[in-house]
């Protein structure tokens, strides 16, 4: 990969292979085939069957951390990371990091290998400072998530009449210094969706919930994407199409990414 902006490097990748799908690579060791669990790194060789059925339909894979912290799992998400961009495909790493001194900044090291990451607001803009100053590196911030509980805080009411997802999007916005802010709002609900798109019409978007969580694939595409760029992602509705199929699971993979692909172009 280059040292240009990830969302340029993006952008390239999303008109190349005409797709905004990103692919979750969540290897739940429960779900992995039997006939992989033989080997050294089980999730790396689920996931390396997965890229290999899915790259030509995905504009980013995004593994999510929970599912790789353990020694071999660490192991397992590095081959992984270097395998997709031997792919030409960049990797977000879905891992909704921060805190604050020396602990955020260690945090900021996963970037050392992947291209993006996602980061929790919470602790304020001095937390995430370590992961925006990397230029070169996409930063999505939770601003609207896509679980049932999502609005307990982030629907809350200010003093100001603003959501607290809008004051987190519009810092955001105010975070943006180099070109390298997104924000991560769940297609499971797609009025928030299309405020958090009229508040910040330049901010790509990382759309989960588009899948196994049923959200609103048109509007994730309606609003997920600024001037084409962004990301809808799908998680266990790929990588577990072919659940059921034994060896042939990859392949169901590679047809449930082209059967998204398709279904978002017919929005974009």
């Amino acid at each position: 990969m280059t040292t240009t902006g990830f969302f340029d490097r993006l952008r390239a990748r999303i008109e190349r292979i005409d797709s905004v799908v990103s692919v979750g690579l969540d290897p739940d060791p429960a779900r992995i085939p039997d006939h992989l669990r033989e080997y050294d790194l089980p999730r790396w060789a689920f996931n390396r069957r997965i890229i290999d059925a899915t790259h030509e339909y995905t504009a980013c894979y995004k593994p999510n951390a929970a599912f790789y912290e353990d020694g071999d799992g660490w192991r397992a998400l590095q081959e992984t990371i270097a395998y997709a961009h031997g792919k030409d495909v960049p990797v977000l790493l879905d891992a909704k990091r921060a805190d604050i001194g020396n602990t955020s900044r260690q945090y900021a090291s996963l970037l050392d290998d992947a291209d993006a990451i996602t980061v929790n607001p919470y602790l304020g803009r001095d937390s995430l400072e370590p992961f925006l100053s990397q230029a070169d590196k996409g930063v999505f911030v939770l601003c609207r998530t896509s679980n049932p509980g999502g609005g307990d805080l982030q629907d809350l009411e200010l003093a100001s009449g603003d959501r607290v997802y809008e004051r987190v999007a519009a810092l955001a916005e105010l975070w943006n210094a180099n070109d390298n802010v997104g924000l991560v709002v769940g297609a499971t609900t797609p009025d928030e969706l299309a405020d958090v798109r009229e508040q910040v019409p330049g901010l790509p978007f990382l759309v989960p919930g588009v899948g196994a969580q049923g959200g609103d694939a048109e509007a994730a595409v309606e609003h997920g994407l600024a001037d084409g760029v962004g990301l809808v992602n799908s998680s266990r509705g790929i990588i577990f199409a072919g659940e059921d199929r034994g060896e042939a699971f990859a392949g169901a993979a590679g047809e449930a990414a082209k059967r998204l692909q398709k279904r978002l172009n017919q929005h974009r």
